[in-house]
């Protein structure tokens, strides 16, 4: 069984280690280093998240597998992130938590969020789902979506 439900403090030690995997794992489509966005391997970052209700867990088979962060502000949602542990990369696992995020937030009538122009997986993944670029800068491609 897959779900994607809010995700707890208590998932902030596994959520962040899926997140440092995840994010260091793009040393394989295109970043320079291992790395990512900002708190991406902070615990304390990740328990913040789950606090302010901003973190969502992805489960298959009640194991942590994925997760997001997201920003609802009126009818406009802001992906701020979504990882999926690497082992579980191009198995469909995004695409479903996607849909679900795209579904589960009924008043939302456009989604947006950005990614690393090098990144080639996260790009094309965007773009797969519907989503179009709307402006772009020296560092990220900036995409929406409306519902």
């Amino acid at each position: 069984m897959i779900e994607f439900v809010k995700a707890g403090t208590s998932d902030a030690i596994v959520i962040n280690s899926i997140s440092k995997r995840s994010f260091d794992s793009d040393i394989e489509v295109g970043a320079r280093c291992k790395g990512g966005p900002p708190g991406y391997m902070s615990v304390q970052f990740h328990t913040k998240m789950a606090r302010t209700n901003h973190l969502y867990k992805l489960l298959a088979e009640g194991l942590i597998i994925g997760a997001a962060i997201l920003f609802m502000d009126g009818d406009r949602l802001d992906i701020g992130r979504i990882f999926i542990s690497p082992e579980y990369h191009r198995t469909g696992y995004g695409v479903y938590m996607m849909q679900e995020i795209e579904q589960m937030f009924p008043a939302v009538k456009e989604i947006y969020l950005d990614t690393p122009i090098w990144n080639i997986r996260t790009n094309s993944f965007y773009q797969k789902l519907g989503y179009t670029e709307y402006k772009r800068d020296s560092e990220f491609v900036y995409y929406t979506k409306i519902l």
